[in-house]
Order: C-alpha cells, then sequence, then structure tokens
C-alpha cells in the first residue's frame, strides 16, 4: 500500500496537472519495455563484476509503486513508496555479496532506462515532473542504501561478536552456549535456539537457549526424524510456519514449546553433513528475510567454529584434563569457605587449604606430612581421630558430627563446627586416604537460637491477642449486648452502646486480621478447615450479624444456583464480614452493599458491591498487600465512616481464597461502583 508523504522543501508541481498522469500511463504502457532495458543492462553490470542475477520480481514491483505514486500525484496526493521494496532489494544483494555502490547503481540503471525510452517515444515531460521521478527513485535508492547498512551492520556485528566468543570460550560446550546467546541477541522475536551436532550417527542436541533449554540439551534424534533429522536428510533450509501442530515435528520437546516459526539449517564441512540449528519463535509466524539471513551468515561462520575448537580439544584434551583437574582442586582448596584437608592410610596430611590451617591455629605448612596427632590438641584428636578410622576401616562416609573445642585450647570459646569424612579413592576405586571437611556453623547456632526465640515471642504475642485480649472483649461485646436490649434507655444512652458494639467488633476483626496475617507470614498460609456446607447459608448468617452492628444500613443478599461445596466456613464468614465492612467504609452511606452468592459451575462466585467513590487507579495493583489503605482517608487507618482500619482485611481476604484454591478480583468505576468478586472452587483438587 502506498503511503502519504509531505512534498520535500524546494518542489513545484508541474505546469500540466495532469501530466504526472500521462507519465504514469507511459510507463505502464511500456512497463515490459522498461523491464527488459533494466534486465539487459543490470546483466551486463553483474557479468562484469561477477555478482548474482538481476532481481527482475523486485524491479517490476518497484517500478508498479512508482507508476502509482505518479498516478495519485494527478490527485494532488504525494506519496512515498512501501519501504519494504528496498529493504528485500537490500536484503537480497547484501545475501548475493553485493558491495553498496552496485545496488546503487542498479536504481541509477532504471533511471537511464526511463529516460532514455521516453526519449525514443518523443515524450518530454516537464521538469517539475521529472523531479518527481528523481524524487521517488531516490527515495527508493536512500531506503535500500539505509537497509543494507543497517543489516550488513547488524551482521558484522554478529560476527564479530562469534570470533570473539570463539577466543574467549575455554571448551566447545561453551562456545556453542555463547553463540547461540549471540543469535538471540542478533534476531529480537527468536525464543528458542537450539545446535545439534551428529555424533554416533545420530544428531544430538549440544546447546540450547531459550525456552526449556535444560531439558533439551542431551536429546538424541535420527535423521529424518522430526524437524531437524528432516533438516539434515535433506540438507537444506527449512522453515515451519506452526511447529507446535505441524505432523511432521516429533520431537516431543518441540511440541511443548508452543513454538510457532520455525527455521534450520544443516551445518556443512564441504559435503560431510556436521550437524543442525534452528531457531524458533512463539509469537512470529514466519521469520523476516533479514533474521534468516543472518542466521545462515552465522551458522556458516558457527561451522567453521566448532570445526577448530573440536580439532584443537582433540589435540589437547588429555593435557587440559590433567591441568583443568589439577586447577579444580586448588582453587576449590584456596577460595572455599569451609576447612578442606586430604590425609593418606596413615592419617598424614597431604593437602590442606588456609580456611582449615586458620580453624586448627596451626599454618598450611605445619599441617603438610605430619598426622592428625601431631597437628590437633589432644581432646580434639580424641573426638575426631575414631571417625577418620572408621572411614578407612569401612570405605564410607562419615555422617556430620558437631563438636565445640574444651576449654584451655586457646581456641576462640563458644565457637561450633560440623565435621564430615568421606573416602578417597583413586580413578581404579583403590582406597588412597580420607577427606576431611570443617565447617564454622556458630553463626547459624546463633541464628538458630534467635529465632527459636523471635518463635517463642511470636506464640506469647499470639496467646495475648487470642486469649487474654479476646476474652475480655467477648465480655465486652455481650454486656453492650444486652444493654441494647434493655428498656428505658434514652436516645444518648442507646447512641453509646452501640458505639461500645461497633467497637468491639472492629477491634475483634483487628485481632483476627492480626492473627490471620502472623499465621500467613510465619506459618505458611492461613489454615482452613474444608467440610461441606452451603455457601448462601453461610453468607446468610453472617449478614445478619453485621446488620445487627450496623442498623442503619441497608445489606441486600441475593442467591443464584447451587452453592454446595466444601469449604471452611468460619473462613468463608470471614471473608463476607471483611468485604462488607469495606464496604461500608468506603460506600455511600444513602445506598446498600449487594451481596450476592451464584453458581459458577466448578465454582460459587462470591460477589459483595456498593456505590461511591472508585477506588484510585494507582492503588489498585497494591489493593491486597498488606497495611494498604486508600491515600484519601482523613486519618490514617480510617475510612469514610471513621471506622479505623490496620489495612489487613483485604490482604486477608485474598490469603483465604488462595488457601481455598481460589482468587479474588475487584472492579472499581465512579458509574458502576465497587465489586469484590470471590472465586470458591467446589473442592479443593
Amino acid at each position: 500500500m502506498l503511503e502519504q508523504e509531505p512534498r520535500p522543501q524546494g518542489w513545484e508541481p508541474a505546469q500540466d496537472p495532469e501530466e504526472p498522469h500521462r507519465l504514469a500511463a507511459f510507463l505502464r504502457a511500456h512497463r515490459e519495455e522498461l523491464l527488459a532495458d533494466w534486465k539487459g543492462a543490470a546483466h551486463e553490470l553483474h557479468s562484469r563484476h561477477g555478482s548474482g542475477e538481476p532481481l527482475g520480481e523486485h524491479l517490476s514491483a518497484l517500478l508498479d509503486g512508482i507508476t502509482e505514486a505518479l498516478a495519485h500525484e494527478a490527485h494532488g496526493i504525494p506519496l512515498q513508496l512501501p519501504g519494504v521494496l528496498s529493504e528485500v532489494h537490500a536484503l537480497a544483494r547484501l545475501s548475493q555479496g553485493f558491495a553498496l555502490h552496485e545496488i546503487t547503481h542498479e536504481y541509477g540503471l532504471l533511471r537511464g532506462c526511463i529516460l532514455r525510452r521516453l526519449q525514443a517515444s518523443a515524450i518530454h515531460p516537464a521538469p517539475g515532473t521529472l523531479a518527481l521521478l528523481d524524487e521517488l527513485i531516490d527515495q527508493a535508492t536512500m531506503r535500500a542504501v539505509q537497509s543494507y547498512s543497517r543489516l550488513r551492520e547488524r551482521t558484522l556485528n554478529a560476527l564479530d561478536g562469534m570470533m570473539q566468543a570463539a577466543l574467549d570460550s575455554p571448551d566447545e560446550d561453551t562456545l556453542l552456549q555463547r553463540l547461540l546467546t549471540l543469535l538471540m541477541e542478533s534476531a529480537m522475536r527468536v525464543d528458542s535456539a537450539i545446535i545439534l551436532l551428529r555424533e554416533d550417527g545420530t544428531l544430538r542436541v549440544r546447546a540450547a537457549q531459550g525456552l526449556e533449554a535444560a531439558k533439551l540439551v542431551g536429546q538424541r534424534m535420527r535423521v529424518g526424524e522430526g524437524f531437524a533429522g528432516r533438516v539434515a536428510a535433506e540438507r537444506r533450509p527449512l522453515a515451519v510456519r506452526s511447529a507446535s501442530t505441524d505432523p511432521l515435528l516429533k520431537e516431543e520437546a518441540l511440541g511443548h514449546l508452543d513454538l510457532h516459526a520455525l527455521y534450520g539449517l544443516p551445518l556443512m564441512d564441504g559435503d560431510y553433513l556436521f550437524g543442525v540449528a534452528y531457531m524458533g519463535s512463539r509469537t512470529a509466524y514466519a521469520f523476516s528475510e533479514a533474521d534468516m539471513l543472518v542466521f545462515r551468515i552465522m551458522a556458516s561462520r558457527a561451522t567453521a567454529l566448532i570445526v577448530q575448537a573440536q580439532l584443537h580439544a582433540r589435540e589437547q584434551a588429555a593435557r587440559e584434563e590433567a591441568q583443568r583437574s589439577l586447577a579444580m582442586v586448588n582453587t576449590l582448596l584456596a577460595t572455599s569457605p569451609v576447612g578442606i584437608a586430604f590425609l593418606d592410610k596413615q592419617l598424614r596430611y597431604l593437602r590442606v587449604n588456609k580456611t582449615l590451617a586458620d580453624i586448627n591455629h596451626v599454618s598450611v605448612e605445619g599441617h603438610l606430612g605430619r598426622s592428625v596427632r601431631e597437628v590437633l590438641p589432644a581432646p580434639v584428636v580424641t573426638q575426631l581421630e575414631p571417625l577418620l578410622q572408621r572411614v578407612l576401616e569401612t570405605g564410607e562416609p562419615s555422617g556430620s558430627f558437631e563438636f565445640t573445642a574444651p576449654a584451655g585450647l586457646g581456641w576462640p570459646p563458644d565457637r561450633t563446627w560440623l565435621t564430615s569424612y568421606y573416602p578417597v579413592r583413586t580413578e581404579a576405586g583403590s582406597l588412597m586416604g580420607a577427606g576431611c571437611v570443617v565447617l564454622d556453623i556458630t553463626e547459624r547456632k546463633q541464628a538458630e537460637q534467635a529465632l527459636e526465640r523471635a518463635i517463642s515471642f511470636r506464640e506469647q504475642l499470639l496467646a495475648v491477642l487470642g486469649h487474654d485480649l479476646r476474652n475480655p472483649l467477648g465480655a465486652i461485646s455481650a454486656s453492650a449486648f444486652l444493654l441494647s436490649r434493655a428498656e428505658g434507655l434514652g436516645e444518648r444512652e442507646h447512641q453509646a452502646v452501640e458505639r461500645i458494639r461497633r467497637s468491639s467488633a472492629r477491634m475483634a476483626r483487628l485481632i483476627d486480621d492480626i492473627l490471620d496475617f502472623a499465621r500467613s507470614r510465619l506459618g505458611g498460609g492461613i489454615p482452613v478447615t474444608r467440610q461441606p456446607m452451603n455457601m448462601a447459608e453461610v453468607c446468610k448468617a453472617a449478614l445478619e450479624e453485621l446488620q445487627v452492628t450496623f442498623p442503619e444500613r441497608q445489606l441486600l443478599f441475593e442467591v443464584r444456583g447451587d452453592t454446595q461445596g466444601e469449604w471452611d466456613p468460619d473462613r468463608v464468614s470471614q471473608v463476607l464480614s471483611n468485604l462488607v465492612f469495606n464496604a461500608l467504609q468506603h460506600g455511600r452511606e444513602d445506598s446498600p452493599v449487594r451481596t450476592m452468592v451464584r453458581d459458577a459451575g466448578a465454582q460459587v462466585l462470591l460477589e459483595v458491591h456498593n456505590q461511591g467513590d472508585p477506588i484510585p487507579e494507582e492503588l489498585m495493583p497494591r489493593l491486597f498487600d498488606p497495611f494498604k489503605r486508600r491515600p484519601g482517608d482523613q486519618r490514617p487507618h480510617e475510612g469514610k465512616s471513621g471506622a479505623r482500619s490496620l489495612g489487613l482485611g483485604l490482604h486477608i481476604v485474598r490469603q483465604i481464597a488462595l488457601s481455598h484454591g481460589g482468587d479474588v478480583e475487584v472492579h472499581s468505576t465512579a458509574n458502576e461502583g465497587t465489586c469484590f468478586k470471590v472465586r470458591w472452587p467446589r473442592r479443593l483438587n
């Protein structure tokens, strides 16, 4: 589709507004001759430079675009060419190895062919019309140059990264992973990339990046099996638009990745099939030509790097293996935060790291060649030597042994260590000695003791909240209820009694919320006891209690369908009470709070709705976080009605819903009000 573009600065229209239209008609009438002229001229150019064949299909589309632009210009609508035409041209030429000046020369040939054909036909367009023609061809040239330059820079950056990866990678597997990382960085829509190498007649996944990469590494498949096997068998690039549903894909792992686009290439070393590389995308059904070109170039270079890496690995395998093993042991001993030692069968120290030397208060050199009895104090030897002897006798590792140094040795007081011993064997399996690991666990023991004290304090606090506060609060609430039924109370006295009842109810809710919050944070969630129940009946009873507490407010209740299921009735009542209390706090006092319980198939839906100011949009993402309140409240912990709140009610609602396998959501607008919806699965699977 052609897109509108403003006229360039300094552009002047042709004197005859119909002249661009006549030029467009000329181009349509001589389309085939112009294409033939250009192909002839371009073929001569490419033959002289040893380049590829002219792109006739691209040129015909470009010529059609110029024709359409001129035709629309006749109606006063200056347009630009679709950018994809030049991008396709630049991509194709880059893949064929064209230089940038050759691409620009091709557009110059098109300009010359049009002008010569006009001259041969004795047609002389006005300068303004020729300027428009020049502008369109220059526009196509500029876009092709930009696309070529961007793609060439992208390709060179990828190749530079590959060379750097080859220099930095210590082994073949690391190289393969880094090459795939570069691929995914070069193509934004790649979600999975895999390299399979040919081993023992099969294809084995040697490297993977992206989706479920760890599960894919090591899998094997035969040549001809699945997508990678088909690429290997046909030895040509293959593309698939919906990998997750394509019947030709036999790899089980690919079916679970939900990939759409899939593009694979054979890795060839001359005529020898070296392996297969492919990339996949969950978001795209087809990779762009640019992505596929970069992938082909990178795969070609990767093949050479892999071959080189394998040759180098085979030449250096034995020496590097020995050096690597020694370096690993030395590094482990030098940097390990735990004490490590190796001893021979006579319990003489062969290797010891500085950490253990510091624990023993003897230098590393003071250990080497000496026995445990010669290095450690006698009280410590008495505890540890039998464990080492048992390892040498049984050939089995010992369990962990925790000990504290006896007093009077000059070691730091109150330090605790955890030791373990294990047999050390040769590659053939013969026992050559014992290994020792010593870990200072003093801080851990102190942390455990602090945690025990914190847990004890928490239990005491919960006991105070759950018993020492709730019992007198219950007495207050009961007494207030009896007073409210007494005869002869004046209006003022009746209001005072109602304030006492409401305050005690609020305080009871605060205590419940604090207890549940402590359980959810410290005990792994709010406990629930599921049992068969009718949610409508439980909700109705809870609303009746709330109605007594708030006699001046209208609480409406509606039931639809089957509301049977297995839930914790006390927790259901708690959820409803918190939601209704929230609605009473923040809803309009002259509007009812509506509660609905309805059948939703495998779930029962509980809805609480109120009219009033909507919840601020910025508060929505954190609405169910603990201690979150509406910023518009005049005082901390207060809602509209002045009832104090800790900001835990909605957090508890969500935690209870999650404990039942459900969830809670909220919708709030100025017109429709605020509605909380809690989904309760009837049964927990």
